[in-house]
């Protein structure tokens, strides 16, 4: 079974070495749509794939640092980079290109970690990242799945490779939840007390 829970945020980017010269040569914004589409084989206890209150917590947390922020590609011209930075307090480093095909790589990873690092306890099955469709415009879409987050062509993906700026970490509500992540210290879902009205 799949369910899917949307999100949205405003960013800004620039995509190096694509055909569109506007965008390979000027900082541009879209108004993203996240689809997140999770799977499981087994419903929990309250009949649900993944109660969609739990991804209102780090998933969330992650997928908003990426609003009103500028992504670059750590490849990119070290003087963009710099500017960035300096003009910029909001900022995510990616390993990769911040194009709408790589944001759909990253942000399925970012939730496949994270849910590999939660623990659940409302007897939750093999809840899993389906897929994950990135919409950088209202006719333009990218879908990622499994195999090309696994696929080294088009790159590694490493949590110690997104970065983000201090001012996107500090409005996190624990300044230490990437930093966790990245040290496999388990979150933990809340405990839920079985009813059963018979």
């Amino acid at each position: 079974m799949l369910i899917r829970k949307l999100f949205k945020f405003e960013n800004a980017h620039i995509v190096r070495n694509c055909t569109s010269d506007r965008c390979k040569r000027s900082i541009h914004g879209h108004s993203y749509k996240v689809e997140l589409l999770l799977k499981a084989s087994k419903l929990d206890h309250g009949q649900m794939v993944y109660d969609f209150g739990l991804l209102k917590g780090v998933i969330k947390e992650l997928f908003d640092s990426f609003d009103h922020a500028i992504c670059y590609w750590q490849k990119d011209d070290p003087e963009y980079i710099a500017a960035c930075q300096t003009f910029s307090a909001r900022w995510i480093a990616l390993p990769v290109s911040p194009s709408a095909e790589q944001f759909s790589r990253i942000f399925f990873y970012l939730a496949q970690q994270v849910l590999h690092s939660t623990t659940t306890q409302n007897g939750e099955g093999d809840v899993e990242v389906y897929s994950v469709i990135v919409h950088e415009t209202d006719t333009g879409y990218a879908q990622s799945f499994i195999e090309d987050i696994e696929n080294e062509q088009m790159g590694i993906l490493n949590l110690d490779q997104i970065i983000f700026s201090e001012q996107v970490q500090a409005e996190w509500s624990d300044p230490q939840m990437y930093e966790n992540l990245k040290n496999g210290i388990k979150f933990q879902n809340p405990n839920v007390e079985l009813q059963v009205n018979i």
